[in-house]
């Protein structure tokens, strides 16, 4: 395996209003835009071997615009795809809790079987994003590789390559456009740097 550059998008109006996104397929918002291109700024020295995307455009322009100029195929994967929150997505908590309390109250008290009306259960979610980790096989331990995805897939990745049960999957914060850096070894994998944001402060008065 290789050293992984595990970026979330950048913002979009979901994010914004603090709406449920899932596998809506939402643009990035001008903010988003510029948080994209801050990141590939802020990542022009690095050195990329291949970058994967999720399927999904919030995800995929991020990945376009860090790889500007660098020549690199950006494979699309579909278990890249954040969860699906079926009737949720477009909902705020608050939309939640009025429409689907039982959902709210499992939401605020997680386990992995919460499932979403219409959508995905976070146990098919983590298998899902886990079968990911079977494309990273083929990489060589000196190469680095982008991964841009959404909140809960990234947090997902983590929790199954550092061994963290699901159940704390939670207590990870990722922001818009924060890039985390893991490390892999025949041992397992080893986080060196988690939710940096500071490229986002420059240029920003």
């Amino acid at each position: 395996m290789s050293r992984l550059l595990l970026v979330r998008h950048g913002t979009t109006d979901f994010n914004t209003g603090r709406r449920f996104m899932g596998q809506s397929d939402i643009e990035l918002s001008a903010e988003g835009c510029r948080q994209a291109e801050k990141l590939r700024d802020y990542l022009a020295r690095e050195k990329i071997d291949a970058a994967y995307s999720s399927d999904l455009r919030r995800a995929l322009v991020t990945a376009e615009v860090i790889c500007q100029e660098r020549g690199l195929e950006i494979v699309t994967c579909p278990e890249l795809r954040e969860c699906d929150y079926g009737e949720c997505e477009g909902l705020t908590f608050g939309e939640i809790g009025s429409r689907y309390p039982e959902v709210a109250a499992r939401c605020i008290n997680f386990t992995l079987d919460l499932e979403f009306p219409g959508g995905e259960c976070f146990r098919d979610f983590f298998e899902r994003t886990g079968r990911f980790i079977k494309r990273l096989d083929s990489h060589q331990p000196e190469e680095t590789v982008l991964v841009v995805a959404h909140d809960g897939v990234l947090k997902a990745l983590l929790c199954t390559m550092l061994g963290i049960d699901g159940s704390h999957w939670w207590q990870l914060r990722l922001d818009t456009a924060s890039l985390s850096i893991m490390e892999t070894h025949p041992r397992g994998a080893r986080l060196t740097r988690l939710n940096d944001v500071c490229h986002l402060a420059v240029g920003d008065g």
